[in-house]
């Protein structure tokens, strides 16, 4: 699979992730504890082998951390969980299309942090989030 360069300016791939995090129920909002979103081009080989992601195929975005769900009292002093989502493979999936990425990139986040919240992929799958 080729790495080609992203469509849009990083800035406003950044500026869709902000306005995903923003359109989030502020329920959600104010769940959000310890995490930081970053955005990357691609995934490295560590966090696609991390991630179970087999070669060849694309990993949109990342989770890692303890879920909410894991966390217990002793949980301190621990350096934040981090959500990545990458722009070349979403743009890969959503085309040269402004709104599809736009799109995938609010899917992206909503399943990431669904993540941080301690819900699985399976359960995502029941669910019909995919």
């Amino acid at each position: 699979m080729s790495k080609a360069l992203p469509h849009l300016p990083q800035a406003t791939f950044e500026a869709l992730v902000v306005e995903a995090v923003a359109s989030l129920p502020v329920y959600f909002q104010e769940k959000l504890e310890n995490i930081e979103i970053l955005v990357a081009t691609w995934p490295s080989t560590n966090e696609m082998h991390r991630a179970g992601v087999a070669s060849g195929s694309l990993l949109l975005g990342l989770y890692q951390g303890i879920p909410l769900t894991e966390r217990t009292h002793y949980y301190n002093l621990v350096p934040p969980d981090t959500i990545t989502l990458y722009q070349g493979p979403i743009e890969m999936v959503a085309g040269d299309d402004y709104g599809k990425i736009r799109d995938q990139v609010k899917h992206t986040v909503i399943h990431e942090i669904a993540h941080h919240f301690g819900i699985s992929d399976d359960r995502l799958h029941e669910l019909g989030a995919y």
